[in-house]
């Protein structure tokens, strides 16, 4: 019996691996099917690489070059790459939003200023309900950006600079669904866009002033964000008695104590540890200077806070002071870094 089952569940297995529906289609048909697609819409990207030139240099020239905002715009396909194409600028240091075209007819025009420009999506270059938005950039003088697959239409015609894709067919065997059109038109965006960030000098900690929460923000805090600072650093001078130094890392709760010299200069660091090492008759009459290690372990200010982690790690320690031009401003404990979300 088991013989005949496991014979029944191969059969239906090998049946289920060549057919998967009444069509005839197979499993294999299906992952031909999947190929073509990728590997027609990557063709396509290819093509729109090696086909850069001037426009797309002016369109950067344009967009790094207004005051305001930049405004995209695109209906049905190419509204939703519309959408995504100003997220990802406004994300990357590069002020956009979308706007609908439908709504712009019956007031968001009002949101587009002078000091703005209009990169506008058309996989054919003549739909309908972008014609308020061009005539509106062409009455007001406002740049506008039309990205569209053709040179001979009324988007690319209007627009100050006109990004034209390549011909290359749509992945659908129909030719009708947007496919290759809208991925290359989200590549494009994406291309602007990062452009727009190396040209600003875009950096991770700029990043994260536009992404502070989840665990993106989180690996991008820096040391600052957890710093105890102020009223919360431990601090001695160096001539500073024991008794006062004792006093001082109980209240800070920390496990050690920085020395500063005269000019308030961090000089050395006292552990727990260095206290125990040090444990006599005598210790209390001993002064900062005497115990101290010298030279602590510190990190810069804009530092993250997972470069912190790093460092304690290799240096088997738990604190780091911060330090600025050799002066203290805080000092991180392992626990902030772990708290925070830097592990």
């Amino acid at each position: 019996m088991t013989s005949l089952l496991n014979e029944a569940a191969e059969a239906i297995g090998d049946l289920a691996g060549s057919v998967t529906s009444g069509s005839g289609r197979t499993r294999a048909d299906d992952i031909a099917c999947a190929a073509r697609v990728l590997r027609t819409e990557a063709d396509a990207l290819n093509a729109l690489a090696d086909g850069l030139d001037g426009a797309f240099l002016r369109a950067l020239d344009t967009l790094h070059g207004i005051r305001g905002r930049v405004i995209v715009t695109g209906m049905g396909k190419s509204g939703h790459v519309a959408r995504k194409i100003a997220a990802t600028m406004a994300s990357t240091g590069t002020p956009a939003f979308f706007v609908h075209p439908g709504e712009a007819s019956h007031g968001d025009l009002g949101m587009i200023t002078r000091d703005d420009a209009v990169v506008a999506l058309s996989n054919s270059g003549d739909t309908h309900e972008l014609s308020d938005i061009i005539a509106y950039t062409r009455r007001f003088d406002i740049p506008l950006i039309g990205m569209t697959r053709r040179a001979a239409s009324a988007l690319a015609e209007q627009s100050d600079v006109a990004l034209v894709l390549p011909p290359v067919p749509e992945a659908c065997p129909l030719g009708l669904a947007p496919t290759t059109s809208t991925t290359m038109m989200l590549a494009l965006g994406d291309a602007l866009a990062v452009a727009l960030l190396e040209r600003r000098g875009f950096s991770a900690a700029d990043f994260r002033e536009f992404h502070p929460g989840g665990q993106l923000g989180r690996g991008l805090l820096k040391v600052t964000d957890v710093m105890h600072a102020g009223d919360g650093l431990p601090l001695c001078r160096l001539d500073s008695p024991l008794s006062d130094v004792i006093f001082e890392m109980t209240a800070k709760r920390l496990g050690c104590v920085g020395v500063t010299d005269g000019d308030g200069a961090l000089v050395g660091i006292i552990t727990d540890g260095d206290l125990r090492r040090h444990l006599a008759p005598e210790l209390l009459a001993e002064r900062a200077d005497r115990i101290m290690s010298p030279h602590p372990k510190t990190i810069r200010p804009k530092a993250l806070i997972a470069e912190a982690l790093r460092v304690m790690n290799e240096k088997q320690i738990t604190t780091l002071f911060v330090i600025e031009a050799d002066r203290p401003l805080g000092i991180v404990h392992i626990h902030d870094c772990l708290r925070a979300g830097a592990a």
